[in-house]
């Protein structure tokens, strides 16, 4: 991961000498943002047992609140333009590098919290668990890529973020594109999660 990371900052600090522009440098707080949940996840895991009990619900909520912002990073597509200065196929290289340096620290940040629940409660508990945060982190996205919330909004700006929530919950038929962005994205995510899990429990086969 720290390899990838390190190419999405070169290839922006690139496009910013190529173009003296910088127009792409918010993916790189968007990079930072999607550590966060695998930081905190981190925590939990290398934790001992006595600190992570004291630390366990402060640091799980701070995750469900800082998770969407890993695979928010795929909505960072929608950027891509032709623009003087820099090929296209540049930009594309770009933005698919950032958006899958989130992609991916948001499933090993899952992973490692799905372990841990799964360890407490059980493998169907644990997928559930998954499934949920997948879910969650979907209607995240769209709250921050069509409504411009972020997670800090949790706390600045508490009552226009919880009015937006509980309106689309009470009238779901009023906000289509709400629950279309919320189902699409997160069977995306859960498809490919699965399929993640899945390749790293193959193993090659012995050589002879």
């Amino acid at each position: 991961m720290a390899a990838s990371i390190t190419l999405s900052l070169l290839l922006v600090v690139g496009r910013m000498a190529m173009t003296g522009r910088l127009q792409f440098l918010f993916l790189l707080w968007n990079l930072f943002l999607a550590v966060v949940p695998f930081a905190l996840s981190t925590l939990l895991g290398i934790a001992r047992a006595p600190l992570r009990t004291r630390i366990l619900v402060p640091v799980s909520l701070a995750w469900i609140l800082f998770f969407p912002n890993a695979p928010y990073l795929l909505t960072d597509l929608f950027h891509l333009n032709p623009r003087p200065g820099v090929p296209l196929w540049y930009d594309l290289a770009l933005i698919l590098s950032c958006a899958w340096n989130g992609l991916m620290l948001a499933y090993a940040s899952l992973s490692d919290m799905q372990r841990l629940v799964q360890l407490r409660l059980g493998a169907w508990v644990g997928w559930a668990f998954a499934t949920v945060a997948l879910l969650l982190s979907s209607f995240g996205i769209y709250l921050g890529r069509y409504l411009r919330f972020n997670s800090w909004d949790v706390l600045t700006n508490p009552l226009t973020l919880f009015y937006d929530i509980v309106n689309r919950v009470l009238h779901p038929f009023s906000f289509p594109g709400t629950w279309g962005v919320t189902l699409v994205f997160g069977l995306f995510l859960l498809v490919g999660y699965g399929t993640v899990r899945l390749l790293g429990r193959t193993h090659e086969d012995p050589i002879l």
